[in-house]
């Protein structure tokens, strides 16, 4: 167009030809608007339809309430548009994605076996093979050839997703029951297989929670039902080659606040039904050999005592916080009522967890956020404590459930140590290395470095950070960092080795991994100082730990992504709203952020028995709290980081439509031109894709979305 310009510049013309010209120029300008409008990238303007909510004499406007009618055309029309708009404008970065699968896979050994575990008579392992997406359960009797109990890829041949939740092998060693989730919404099929033959029994357990227990007969299976909120409510007894709808009904709980749980002891003597809120626990107990018989009350329902359950010789020991923040384990005589301290609470030791085996018992403990493990032997009275090499690592039980074992397996790693399976023997007092998961790419700890660092909030306290980076950087050096987070439920995410986050780290990245209230990291009441009233300790604690890696020259706001799952991805939306200018990236992922709305409506999942964590709105102290804090309630109109929001379709934990709601709320309010895009898998739950190879897709769509808005493309 400059050319044509230029050439007729020198040009005697008409007063018609010059306004002919001048038509045409524009004209073609006229085009050139269109055709670059055209070409834009416009995200999706979902509709405003007021939906009026008076309560404690406030009227909340809800513009989105429209997204909760699920499978609705107007709902799909609309999710749809958003996945296309963030798939277009995610384009560009697919060759980087890419990149990042194949790193991340090339990390994995495809071809593994796990360490064998003995149950009855067999070792029971599971396999992955070069290629397939999931798990190969195999057994084996002495020297006899391995058994497939069960493939998993023939299942998920029709499925999108799949999940397995049971895996229970009847007392006889001859027949598998297992239950499956075949689209993310955690509802349930029991599978009923005969080992030897291959065979599927036509018996099958429908829309159940995944929950499974034989009884000693071969032929009575105890599980659990859900109510239409999907709470775990009703126990059931079926009998194999019986149709479900002549199962019997055994126990319900009609205190929506409860939901059941189903387990045995180790030893295999006992079912445990425990009917648990967040905080509170019953436990009943039946003898399996006896599946018709009463179910035995252990441990009463009391307000606020939380009770494990474990059983050894003539005595039940449970697990309590009775009178003890940290917990205790006390015990009692079967059919006493008294009971009696076997480890003493401790204020400083939070005790976490029970096993138990026929001549030892083994407790896992936290001090000043670490972890270990005490072991005891009964017949000596002794007591052992397990000690560690690292300064920093991560340490649980792992799968033994042999009660006559003569050893300890335990698992152990750490940011710089792969997944590592470990045998203590009680006799010899010698810990032996069964197993330390593979990675291959030549990964080598030795170029990385871990370490913990402690930041000091407004209140006082000292909050842990657990951070990562390769050792030819340094450290303050205005790097690029991954800030990851939770905070709620007492759940503690110690640092356990990942090899797909050496994708940011050799391009340069800190992770860190912010221990903050709302987590047990430093003993019970680190929980209780971030729940119900003390939410937004959470909070603080997070933007507290921001501002210090900003402080140190570790990171800048301009090279700071965080992300939070779930919960997590409450605690993204709520420091967002808070200090939007911390951050230059933020990737909250299937977040509860519709705080008021969903825990107003008992009728969706998990809310009312999420009262004890969060509070309840219907009384006013929990709502003005909860309404200062809600990331929905709190857009403002101002500028926020690049946002990339995951989601599940099929999510019965964190329903699709409060990240949809929270993203339409946040693209009609914020003033920035910063990217935002919502993403759902609209054949997945809460725990993204199933398949091993289709989950590295997901983390390398949101690592190449951090990589893009930082300013590193390679």
């Amino acid at each position: 167009m400059l050319r044509f310009i230029t050439s007729i510049k020198g040009m005697k013309l008409h007063r018609t030809e010059i306004i002919l010209t001048i038509i045409f120029i524009f004209i073609l300008t006229i085009g050139i608007i269109m055709e670059f409008k055209k070409n834009q990238l416009l995200p999706p303007l979902a509709n405003k339809i007021p939906k009026k909510i008076s309560i404690h004499g406030d009227q909340l406007v809800d513009n989105y309430f429209w997204m909760n009618e699920r499978d609705t055309q107007p709902v799909l029309d609309y999710l749809h548009s958003e996945n296309d708009y963030t798939y277009a404008k995610m384009k560009h970065t697919e060759h980087l994605q890419n990149t990042l699968y194949k790193e991340m896979r090339s990390r994995i050994k495809e071809d593994d076996t796990t360490v064998p575990y003995k149950f009855g008579n067999y070792e029971y392992f599971t396999k992955t093979e070069n290629g397939k997406q999931y798990d190969i359960y195999c057994r084996q009797l002495a020297s006899e050839d391995i058994e497939i109990t069960l493939d998993l890829n023939d299942f998920a041949e029709d499925h999108d997703y799949l999940v397995m939740n049971a895996y229970k092998v009847s007392p006889n060693e001859k027949m598998l029951a297992f239950t499956l989730d075949t689209s993310g919404s955690e509802l349930h099929k029991m599978i009923v297989k005969e080992i030897q033959s291959g065979q599927i029994l036509d018996d099958y357990l429908l829309n159940i929670d995944g929950s499974i227990e034989w009884a000693n007969d071969n032929k009575t299976i105890f599980y659990i039902r859900l109510d239409a909120a999907r709470r775990p409510y009703q126990l059931w007894r079926h009998t194999i080659g019986e149709s479900q709808d002549k199962d019997i009904l055994v126990y319900q709980e009609d205190d929506e606040k409860y939901y059941l749980g189903l387990h045995r002891t180790k030893n295999g003597k006992y079912l445990k039904m425990s009917l648990e809120s967040n905080i509170t626990t019953e436990i009943r107990i039946l003898d399996r050999n006896n599946p018709l018989g009463n179910w035995m009350i252990v441990a009463d329902r009391e307000d606020g005592v939380e009770n494990s359950i474990y059983h050894h010789g003539d005595y039940f020991y449970i697990l309590t916080n009775k009178d003890a923040v940290n917990f205790k384990l006390i015990r009692k005589k079967i059919g006493q009522i008294d009971f009696e301290d076997f480890i003493d609470h401790s204020e400083n030791i939070y005790l976490k967890n029970v096993t138990m085996f026929k001549d030892h018992l083994a407790v896992l403990e936290r001090e000043n956020g670490q972890l270990q493990i005490r072991i005891y032997e009964f017949l000596t009275d002794q007591w052992d404590t397990l000690t560690m090499d690292d300064e920093i690592y991560s340490i649980e039980f792992d799968a033994n459930y042999d009660w006559n074992s003569p050893f300890l397996r335990f698992s152990y790693g750490s940011f710089l140590t792969p997944y590592s399976v470990y045998d203590y023997d009680f006799r010899t007092k010698r810990r032996v290395l069964r197993k330390q998961e593979e990675v291959l790419a030549g990964y080598d700890p030795n170029n990385y470095i871990s370490e913990r660092i402690w930041a000091n909030s407004d209140d006082g306290k000292q909050i842990a950070i657990t951070i990562l980076y390769k050792k030819d950087i340094q450290l303050e050096g205005n790097n690029p960092c991954f800030l990851w987070g939770y905070g709620s439920y007492g759940a503690t995410y110690d640092p356990w080795f990942s090899s797909n986050i050496f994708s940011l780290v050799d391009r340069g990245f800190v992770y860190a991994r912010a221990h903050i209230r709302g987590s047990s990291f430093l003993g019970r009441q680190w929980y209780e100082d971030g729940k119900m009233l003390n939410k937004k300790n959470t909070f603080k604690d997070f933007i507290t730990v921001a501002e210090y890696l900003i402080e140190k020259n570790i990171t800048s706001s301009k090279k700071l992504a965080i992300y939070g799952g779930s919960a997590g991805g409450l605690l993204i939306g709520a420091v967002v709203n808070t200090a939007p200018d911390l951050f230059q990236v933020a990737i909250p992922s299937v977040p509860f952020v519709d705080v008021i709305n969903t825990m107003l409506d008992t009728s969706i999942p998990l809310t009312a028995t999420e009262f004890d964590e969060w509070g309840n709105p219907a009384q006013k102290e929990y709502y003005d709290y909860m309404l200062s804090y809600s990331p929905y309630e709190n857009i403002e109109s101002k500028e926020y980081p690049h946002i990339l929001v995951l989601a599940g379709y099929n999510d019965p934990r964190v329903q699709y439509w409060e990240p949809a709601k929270w993203t339409a709320k946040l693209r009609s309010l914020k003033t920035d031109d910063n990217d935002l895009l919502l993403k759902t898998i609209m054949d997945a739950g809460h725990f993204s894709s199933s398949g091993r190879f289709d989950y590295l897709k997901d983390v390398a769509f949101y690592y190449a979305f951090i990589l893009d808005k930082l300013g590193i493309r390679s």
